[in-house]
């Protein structure tokens, strides 16, 4: 079925086509394009249900409204609740957002790239692959990254959370809480926010004198399937019987341990204290509930666009890296031991 044309709307209206450009690309005042005029243009174009071609669109006014967002994996629940976000905020600007998920896969990060380059997005949020600096920055249109940044590159605009201090603040809790034996299941990803992680966690047990070795850090690799992380997380639990709490990297691997912990019979919170980075609705509704670093969502999304917007509208060269705080949720999972 052939779309409704700027044509079918200028016969109708008894106008131009020009005219009736003009009216729906927001210049009818500027081109003194009568009032009665424009209201009845954009009543018959309601009426049609016309949709604007927005490749055509971006070919005429150099903009197609159009945004490109590249997550991890958009069916994390972080990665979705932030593009949820994302898109209710651009909406407000007029913008689209065009999905899509990387599975910290490098060449599926650069085909994503070359679909949004050739849909011609106005700007880019992306979650960027280990390598993906040169390309990103050969998009020479505005780019925002999330949740991770590349250290030896400056020249990048970026929203992330403070991983070390989220980390560092979990850990010290657990140990406030009486846990001494405490150790971190992480990925083998040397992604910056998961270094991050582990670094804080790492000098959180040095500071309190608390062993930090290689036995108190499990890295799992990234790429295994969801039976695969409890199996690993199982084995590392069967082998590690004197620890009394474990610190999680994401949220999917809380959500993994909690059936390894479950399926060796221990009880989370007096067996075994646990806390998660990233909160979950799981962990809010399990019980025990589980004590969680919680990830600012609103503010995260808030904030990309915003620095996005800034830079479309007004060419803005100034880069901004904004490092938000987290919230520390304290749960029975950490609350239940007798010290």
């Amino acid at each position: 079925m052939k779309g409704i044309s700027i044509k079918d709307i200028a016969q109708q209206a008894g106008v131009s086509p020009t005219t009736v450009s003009f009216v729906l690309n927001g210049k009818g005042k500027e081109k003194r394009i009568s009032e009665q005029v424009s209201k009845r243009i954009m009543k018959i174009a309601a009426k049609l249900k016309y949709k604007p071609n927005q490749l055509a669109r971006g070919l005429r006014t150099g903009k197609t409204k159009t945004i490109g967002l590249i997550v991890e994996d958009i069916a994390n629940s972080f990665f979705a609740n932030v593009a949820k976000v994302v898109e209710d905020e651009a909406d407000k600007y007029g913008y689209k957002v065009l999905f899509g998920s990387t599975e910290d896969n490098e060449e599926k990060a650069k085909g994503l790239l070359e679909v949004l380059r050739y849909r011609q997005v106005d700007g880019y949020i992306i979650t960027p692959t280990l390598n993906l600096d040169k390309e990103i920055a050969s998009l020479q249109k505005p780019v925002v990254l999330m949740d991770r940044y590349f250290p030896n590159v400056q020249d990048f605009n970026y929203v992330v959370v403070d991983n070390f201090q989220g980390a560092y603040t979990a850990v010290s809790h657990m140990v406030d809480q009486g846990y001494k034996k405490i150790a971190i299941i992480t990925t083998s990803s040397s992604q910056i926010q998961m270094q991050l992680r582990l670094d804080g966690f790492v000098q959180a047990l040095q500071e309190h004198n608390l062993p930090a070795g290689k036995n108190m850090i499990k890295r799992l690799a990234f790429d295994l399937d969801r039976p695969g992380f409890i199996q690993e997380i199982t084995k590392y639990l069967q082998h590690n019987t004197d620890l009394d709490a474990i610190f999680f990297a994401t949220n999917y691997l809380g959500i993994c341990g909690i059936e390894s912990i479950r399926a060796l019979k221990l009880q989370i919170g007096k067996d075994l204290g646990m806390v998660s980075f990233d909160d979950h609705d799981i962990f809010r509704l399990h019980s025990p509930s589980i004590t969680c670093v919680a990830q600012p969502v609103e503010e995260i999304g808030r904030r990309l666009i915003q620095l996005l917007i800034e830079e479309l509208d007004n060419n803005s060269v100034t880069r901004a890296q904004v490092v938000l705080p987290l919230e520390l949720r304290k749960r029975e999972s950490t609350m239940m031991r007798i010290k």
